[in-house]
């Protein structure tokens, strides 16, 4: 039986492959250059890897079978989760602990945290399904206590 990587693992492994490609890059062209240019890429990626995981599911994307993948970033208790509201239309969650902050905090990378992870999210939604809208005020990555993760599934498209 396969056992699937946690995406606390991966994102390990990347931002060790993107360290010293974003020190190049912040060093050659200012750190602002290099982040957009890294946000910009981390998006993309993001809409990718959302439209494959769509792609998989039998029946079609639901704010449902998108709160079903949660496991893959909570695994190797990479997130605590404290839920205040999963229904058909709404998956309203607080994130307590993130160990993604404390992963890039401990490599050198806490500037950069929210391009490598926080960025991704709601680019995930829309490439999962532009019908499922994410609202976030706050981080534990930028400096919060807590991240509010407000999601929202809209039956018609806007």
């Amino acid at each position: 039986m396969t056992q699937t990587m946690g995406i606390l693992e991966r994102r390990r492994i990347e931002a060790e492959i993107l360290k010293p490609v974003y020190e190049e890059m912040a060093a050659r062209l200012g750190e602002a250059t290099a982040q957009e240019i890294l946000g910009a890429a981390i998006t993309k990626a993001a809409l990718a890897a959302a439209k494959s995981f769509a792609e998989t599911e039998p029946e079609g994307t639901s704010l449902k079978s998108f709160a079903d993948l949660q496991p893959l970033w909570t695994k190797d208790d990479a997130l605590r989760l404290d839920v205040k509201r999963q229904d058909d239309t709404h998956f309203d969650y607080n994130v307590t602990r993130c160990r993604y902050a404390e992963m890039y905090r401990e490599m050198g990378l806490g500037s950069i945290g929210h391009l490598l992870s926080c960025n991704r999210d709601a680019a995930f939604c829309t490439g999962y399904d532009p019908r499922i809208k994410m609202e976030r005020t706050q981080t534990i990555m930028q400096g919060a206590d807590h991240c509010d993760f407000r999601y929202r599934f809209e039956a018609k498209e806007e």
